[in-house]
């Protein structure tokens, strides 16, 4: 601006200084810095962690630099992607639970606080470039559109690039992506994978910004899907492991632990806490259960292997460019492996996810297409308790299992005692601060015009140089959704809550983890006084850092987070861009009409609209000659076809369907006003049916329908097409806030 001009101005340029702001220079010596994140990925499922599971190129990272076995996050992703990126506590910054699932209060905004600088908004301004590639999920869900606001999208939180997508799970092989700011078409190339293409976008990423500045730092922000459900992998990568786990859960437990033991990734005499209560021992599994159940791992180990492999073609490309020696590189996983798959594995996690089942015979009927793109799949919980060896519980929960996480840091400048342990506890919040000393800066205490809150984490740059260094950190709290805990030099108190019961009912466990790793010894009868200090410290933490109110809901705050303005008319033109699954017509257990306004050649035909995915969704399109509606819902589809082919011509094209029940209706296909098609639905989504966006005229997400191959043009012209939705509505009112879900 004109007022910040420090030049002279003069009658003509000869007797006038010019002045332009200096480039700003980085500390001298700055590494860069590359955080790469897995995706539910347990304490004990790396190789270098225990696991049988091959993962040579992370193993490498290790065996160069430091593994941490005391390592902590928040049990959920977004709460773990926030503290990691800002230094400060998940509650304290607004992110308490995921993004999708806020409710409003201090501690449960959805996202990330402005007085919380992310990692990239401190970098950026003393000279770095600032890259994120991957999942974000730290925006709330009615902003994840092409309206915005975009102010807590990446590029609204200091990355000057952006290419990977803002939900919390996507299809791996018909991804729905973002760069920048826009939605882009969903890659079509053969034999394309998400994690595949991610890492190539890191190193594109690198590789521009190197050209143009050698030598200038960056900030590579890398978050794979990987291992998140849906669980898909290439098909070599999968075989690969075809027989290694019919042993089944128990004995892979016992031989992880036995493992870790062994590579001293846990103390000596830690021992393997006992099956937990959820998960049935593998020897009371019948010979089909067995075999589905050992599938699934199978498909997972297979998608950390090929993780693994793309990890290590980012580490390749930073060493032949002699960028790995200063570049201090962060691998971790945002929380424990999961139970979310249920007994025997879900084919499509979706379900899980709106609380429907899924029968023993369905899964078993989809063993061979589990891992390809046909299925959101998600193995059985009792893979998970293995993932988690030798700890207690899962992802979501604060006992070790959902907490304790692999976290490898790899400098080869500065660490140069390769292979170690370092055993100090330390948390996700933990990692800013180490990169701010490591570059020589502080946290600013004002960004933008805006205070910021201090830094919550410690720095490890003291395990550096000795990993046995005493642990600096004194405490640390944790919670999610009711579940609680708190450590304290070395004690640990913990409660898991069970939903729905009295808070104050809770049962506190007290362990030493100083002794007991994997927390089997409960000492709370015998210390009584020291669990009552740590739970009186535990409500002091959540003061501070505005945990309260205590909130044990789950999927059901999806009602809280997933709305829009009261709206029940949704316009859309042919050959949009896709338009975010947030803002698809709400048109669960409700009736609703798809109108189009179309011109028919004699040949024509091709997507009117298409809704979501083959994991929900639904579609109107003309295949040869007939009009065609499909309904992806939970376990079947539902196709409704015009009894006879349209004539060439302008014509008002209908889908209605009008809800009888709860989930349940009849569909009708009209064309001018006259019935052409009829069907009775039953068994539908009664949340969300769309597993993706909104296309007009084509198709570019994952097909909803197996007819067509993506995009399927429509080859005549669409004035306009609109879905209207009916007024009959239902919601539990208890979960719904000061923003209605309709109009009446």
């Amino acid at each position: 601006m004109q007022d910040e001009f420090r030049g002279v101005i003069g009658q003509s340029w000869q007797d006038s200084t010019p002045w332009l702001e200096p480039v700003v220079q980085p500390p001298a010596g700055a590494p860069n810095v590359v955080f790469i994140v897995l995706d539910d990925v347990g304490f004990a499922q790396l190789g270098c962690y225990g696991s049988s599971i091959e993962t040579p190129r992370i193993d490498a990272l290790a065996a160069a630099g430091r593994r941490y076995n005391n390592f902590h996050t928040t049990a959920m992703c977004s709460p773990t992607r926030a503290s990691l990126l800002t230094g400060r506590n998940h509650h304290a910054v607004g992110m308490g639970m995921i993004a999708d699932w806020c409710t409003g209060y201090p501690g449960y905004q959805g996202q990330v606080t402005k007085r919380a600088a992310t990692l990239a908004e401190m970098l950026r301004p003393i000279g770095y470039s600032t890259l994120a590639i991957g999942k974000w999920h730290l925006t709330r869900a009615r902003e994840m559109t092409a309206a915005g606001p975009f102010e807590q999208w990446p590029l609204g939180r200091g990355f000057e690039r952006y290419y990977g997508f803002l939900v919390s799970l996507l299809d791996h092989w018909n991804p729905e992506l973002i760069a920048d700011n826009h939605a882009i078409p969903t890659p079509r190339r053969p034999g394309y994978h998400l994690t595949e293409d991610l890492v190539d976008q890191a190193i594109g990423m690198i590789r521009d910004q190197q050209a143009s500045a050698p030598g200038k730092p960056f900030f590579a922000y890398l978050a794979l899907g990987a291992c998140h459900s849906p669980l898909q992998a290439p098909r070599e990568n999968i075989d690969k492991y075809k027989g290694r786990f019919d042993e089944g859960w128990d004995v892979m437990r016992e031989r992880w632990h036995a493992r870790q033991l062994e590579l001293g990734i846990i103390p000596p005499g830690t021992r393997l806490a006992p099956l937990d209560d959820d998960v049935r021992p593998w020897a009371s599994l019948s010979p089909d259960e067995q075999r589905l159940c050992a599938r699934h791992q199978e498909v997972f180990a297979g998608m950390l292997d090929h993780a693994d492999a793309q990890v290590g073609r980012l580490v390749d490309y930073l060493a032949d460019r002699d960028l790995l020696d200063n570049t201090l590189l962060v691998l971790l996983s945002d929380n424990g492996a999961t139970a979310e798959g249920g007994e025997f594995g879900d084919i499509n996690i979706r379900r899980h996810y709106q609380f429907l089942e899924e029968s023993f015979e369905e899964k078993l009927a989809e063993i061979d297409r589990l891992g390809s793109e046909h299925l959101w799949n998600c193995y059985p919980r009792g893979w998970g308790h293995a993932g988690n060896t030798p700890l207690k519980r899962f992802k979501m929960h604060t006992h070790g299992g959902g907490i304790r996480d692999p976290l490898i840091v790899h400098w080869p400048k500065r660490i140069r005692q390769g292979g170690q342990i370092s055993p100090q506890f330390c948390h996700c919040s933990d990692i800013v601060p180490t990169v701010l000393e490591a570059v020589g800066i502080e946290a600013p205490s004002t960004l933008a015009g805006i205070e910021q809150l201090p830094i919550h984490g410690t720095s490890l740059g003291y395990t550096f140089g000795d990993p046995q260094a005493p642990a600096r950190k004194r405490v640390q709290y944790f919670e999610l959704m009711g579940n609680r805990g708190i450590w304290a030099d070395g004690w640990k108190a913990v409660t898991r809550h069970v939903q729905g019961t009295d808070y104050a009912a809770d049962r506190w466990e007290l362990y030493d983890l100083a002794g007991d790793f994997a927390e089997v010894d409960d000492l709370a009868e015998q210390y009584p006084e020291k669990l009552q200090e740590l739970i009186a410290l535990w409500w002091e933490q959540a003061a501070t850092h505005h945990v309260l109110p205590l909130d044990d809901r789950d999927r059901e705050r999806i009602l809280l987070t997933y709305w829009g303005p009261p709206r029940r008319r949704w316009a859309f033109e042919q050959g949009m861009n896709r338009v975010s699954g947030y803002s698809a017509p709400a048109i669960a257990n409700r009736s609703y009409r798809i109108v189009a306004d179309v011109e028919l050649a004699e040949d024509s035909q091709g997507v009117i609209l298409a809704v979501g995915g083959k994991a929900g969704g639904y579609v109107l399109f003309v295949e040869d000659g007939r009009l065609v509606h499909e309904y992806v819902g939970p376990g079947r589809r539902w196709i409704v076809e015009s009894a006879r082919c349209l004539e060439p011509g302008r014509h008002e094209l209908v889908f209605e369907f009008t809800k009888k029940a709860d989930c349940a209706g009849t569909a009708m296909l009209l064309c001018d006003d006259e019935p052409i098609g009829r069907l009775e639905m039953h068994g539908m989504w009664p949340m969300g049916p769309t597993s993706g966006g909104v296309f007009c005229g084509y198709d570019d997400g994952s097909p909803v329908s197996g007819r067509y191959t993506c995009p399927f043009p429509f080859t005549g012209r669409i004035h306009g097409v609109v879905v209207e939705a009916g007024a009959d509505y239902k919601a539990d009112p208890s979960l719904q806030n000061h923003v209605a879900l309709s109009e009446d």
